[in-house]
């Protein structure tokens, strides 16, 4: 696929309208065939350049060179639609362009007024973080040019350019300190910072730990590097609940998702009570809206979400997120999950019945969900003491797991799963020493997702 029939697929219906509105002002473009091969490329997107060409051409004889260079041609025009329609989409950049060509031109007037009007904006605007201020520096910066050629002793406006560029500068240096931190934790890349004490010592500045984008990463920094210390999670987790509408969409997500690994960590270290704490994050994102992409809710979100609901007990309310929210899900996940994630529930309701009624009906293709569907049928099973059912489904669960070749973590922690469910059903529960060993065994595995379930039926607990 050539970089411009690339392009063009990436837009939307509304954008390629809007493209060939673009196109047709001839403020931009005065050529009919750049518009016909835009067309043609719209109409015919899969067509060979031939018959671009009869498109756009007719009868004309078809010229290679020609060709490349109108496909060429185009492809700057579009460029350059993206980037006056982001332009325009952004309207204090767009306020903040038009500040700057009025103190350019030497418009006094026009430029004060201009200047008011996005100061105004910025006021009204939530936002507080690194591009407030970085917007604010600019705007102040166009207002020193102006007052400097009027009164060069004036320079009273550089003290608060000062200010705008520290607090700007910090919080991006902390941002980015803070992703390269969560990053080495995620993929053990060794992503560590060199020594950032002296920044640290700054953001830690009483006029700095007031602003909302340097105090965030601040806190987020200090959660980061010091995982043990839960009061550094907990201060993270209120300013980020609390300062949310501060920050741009982008943001919320990133610093959601480091929020949220730090409790799968402290949740695989057995701190169950990590689960309201990300459950809490969840909602968040939920209310907020930042967890979505382009309105969409991921499957991998809606598990997750789920899966927290469930282990914070908060059964109603997983059950009104999961009714609520499916239909937020991709279309081709939607019903698969629909259906494991209600089944979750009812067998945490002790539903047993209708969890075997919603798994048999089921089509999941993604291998790990089929797995953890599996494993809840197996569950259930044992529940409903159907060990006919329950053996069967046991061999076929371990074929399944050796046909796809599930590899790495997966492949041991469902082999585990199945291994230990063949040990209870054969366990002797008035055989102390047998039931002893069998626990003994269950907590020196270190690869068990459910755990905790094992351990519950033999009568303890982690």
């Amino acid at each position: 696929m050539s970089a411009l029939s690339e392009l063009i697929e990436s837009m939307s219906a509304v954008e390629r309208r809007e493209a060939i509105r673009f196109l047709r002002s001839p403020f931009f473009n005065r050529r009919t065939d750049v518009i016909r091969l835009f067309e043609a490329l719209c109409v015919l997107p899969h067509a060979d350049r031939e018959k671009h060409w009869i498109y756009v051409f007719e009868k004309e004889a078809f010229e290679d060179q020609k060709f490349r260079l109108l496909q060429s041609y185009l492809h700057k025009l579009l460029e350059k639609f993206l980037v006056v329609n982001h332009q325009l989409e952004d309207s204090v950049q767009h306020q903040l362009s038009l500040t700057a060509i009025y103190r350019a031109r030497n418009m006094h007037g026009a430029f004060e007024k201009s200047r008011k009007l996005m100061e105004k904006q910025m006021e009204i605007s939530a936002f507080r973080n690194e591009v407030y201020h970085e917007t604010l520096y600019q705007l102040d910066w166009q207002k020193h040019q102006l007052q400097y050629r009027l009164d060069p002793t004036n320079v009273s406006i550089l003290r608060d350019l000062s200010v705008r560029a520290d607090v700007a500068f910090i919080s991006r240096r902390l941002r980015l300190a803070c992703l390269l931190t969560a990053h080495g934790k995620v993929y053990q890349s060794g992503g560590t910072d060199p020594d950032l004490s002296w920044i640290v010592s700054l953001a830690e500045r009483e006029d700095y730990r007031r602003e909302p984008a340097v105090e965030i990463y601040r806190l987020c920094y200090m959660m980061l590097t010091r995982p043990n210390d839960e009061s550094c999670f907990t201060n993270f987790k209120r300013e980020l609940l609390a300062c949310a509408d501060r920050f741009s969409t982008d943001e919320l997500h990133a610093l959601n998702i480091m929020a949220l690994n730090f409790c799968v960590r402290r949740i695989n270290e057995g701190q169950e009570r990590y689960n309201r704490e990300a459950l809490d994050l969840y909602k968040s994102g939920l209310d907020k809206g930042f967890i979505f992409d382009n309105g969409v809710l991921s499957r991998f979100a809606y598990y997750n979400i789920t899966a927290a609901g469930l282990q914070a007990g908060e059964l109603e309310w997983v059950r009104f997120f999961i009714h609520e929210y499916k239909n937020r899900l991709e279309k081709k996940y939607r019903e698969s999950l629909f259906s494991f994630n209600l089944a979750r529930l009812e067998y945490a309701c002790k539903n047993f019945g209708y969890v075997l009624e919603l798994l048999q009906y089921a089509n999941y293709r993604d291998i790990l969900l089929n797995l953890s569907a599996k494993t809840l049928l197996i569950k259930t099973y044992y529940e409903l003491d159907e060990f006919d059912a329950l053996t069967s489904s046991l061999d076929a669960m371990r074929n399944y797991i050796r046909r796809k070749r599930v590899i790495g973590y997966h492949r041991t922690n469902y082999l585990n799963i199945v291994r230990y469910m063949e040990k209870l059903i054969s366990l002797n529960p008035s055989d102390r020493t047998a039931v002893n060993l069998f626990r003994n065994s269950l907590n020196s595995e270190t690869i068990l997702s459910e755990k905790t379930f094992f351990l519950s039926q033999a009568g303890f607990h982690e």
